[in-house]
């Protein structure tokens, strides 16, 4: 099969990949749509340490059953089916207590750190165990439904954020995952969804998506403008999907005492945190890592249209171009959001 790989840090190339074994709990996806991630971006020059060659990579994926193992039950070949980016074991206590993001065996499609290799999806085949597949409607576009496992992770932040009916949410940082959390946040019952960025373009999106404000936090004092926007108090709850100490601090300050911190950004391994603002104002802070079970959710949202993500792809483009599409993203292309690469092209 022809496959998309990492031979060595910021070169990839369309070569020649033996087609993936199918192992008894395992089905054969051929891949209609795979999605270009930042975290891949960070694999691309080896920063994340997550991503070592020779790799394929790629987890945001979407397709049709090829052929399943004796023991696959739940589908059959012809099927269309996505699946989780997280391979979890099914059998450790978190498994068992059902938080597969915190399985302590997890792997993580196209994922390499030197604890294990499993080669991912910018591929015309990919093989997964069953029980992290899931069945997709016929009438979802693939390329769409590659968008899933963004859209879990928005969804799962969302749950974990402790919403109440009429609530001002502020989401700090508005690029993908921040802009399907706006749209997350708003189903779970936000009246008031307040984006903060720095790009006047992805603000825009932002409103066309479903904010009602959009601040750029180089031209005003966004906690203040918050608490303008809220009668003084400041917001109920604040979604971080940046990962920096300054993000993290204008996220804190626009917190209202009592309020609630969900960090989903993930960029730097260790940031500052005002201790004292969290403590004397009593805010809740929480992390969300991934996604848990959610998906059925995501594609029904999807579906009916509850989550938007055509105005997040940038691009659609074949195997033979993804390698351009990689440096120029790397590059930071403007106005550049979502690739999907489709192997079938």
């Amino acid at each position: 099969m022809k496959a998309l790989l990492l031979t060595e840090y910021k070169h990839l190339e369309v070569t020649d990949f033996a087609e993936p074994d199918v192992s008894p709990n395992d089905v054969l996806v051929q891949v209609r749509a795979c999605g270009i991630c930042g975290s891949d971006i960070h694999g691309y020059d080896g920063s994340s340490g997550r991503r070592i060659p020779p790799l394929v990579m790629g987890h945001e994926a979407a397709g049709v059953v090829k052929a399943v193992g004796e023991n696959v039950t739940g589908f059959k070949p012809g099927d269309h089916v996505t699946f989780d980016s997280t391979v979890s074991c099914g059998e450790c206590v978190y498994c068992r207590r059902g938080s597969i993001n915190l399985c302590d065996n997890r792997m993580v499609l196209g994922v390499s750190c030197g604890e294990y290799r499993r080669h991912g999806a910018f591929a015309e085949f990919v093989s997964v165990p069953q029980h992290i597949c899931y069945p997709l409607p016929e009438n979802l576009p693939f390329e769409h439904a590659a968008m899933i496992e963004a859209v879990s992770v928005a969804v799962h932040a969302a749950n974990r954020t402790p919403v109440s009916l009429g609530d001002t949410a502020v989401v700090v940082g508005s690029g993908m995952i921040g802009l399907l959390v706006i749209q997350a946040i708003r189903l779970a019952g936000c009246s008031q969804v307040i984006a903060v960025d720095l790009d006047p373009g992805r603000l825009e999106k932002a409103k066309e998506l479903g904010a009602d404000v959009g601040l750029k936090a180089d031209e005003v004092d966004v906690p203040e403008e918050v608490r303008r926007l809220t009668g003084g108090r400041g917001a109920d709850v604040v979604l971080e999907v940046v990962g920096a100490t300054p993000t993290i601090q204008t996220a804190i300050d626009c917190a209202r005492k009592g309020g609630a911190v969900t960090l989903v950004g993930n960029l730097a391994p260790k940031v500052e945190m005002p201790l004292q603002a969290i403590v004397t104002r009593e805010l809740s802070v929480y992390g969300s890592c991934a996604s848990n079970g959610e998906y059925p959710a995501c594609i029904d949202l999807l579906e009916k249209g509850a989550i938007r993500v055509e105005p997040l792809i940038t691009a659609k483009a074949s195997l033979e171009e993804g390698p351009d599409w990689f440096a120029r993203l790397y590059d930071g292309e403007a106005g550049a959001m979502k690739v999907i690469i489709d192997p079938t092209r």
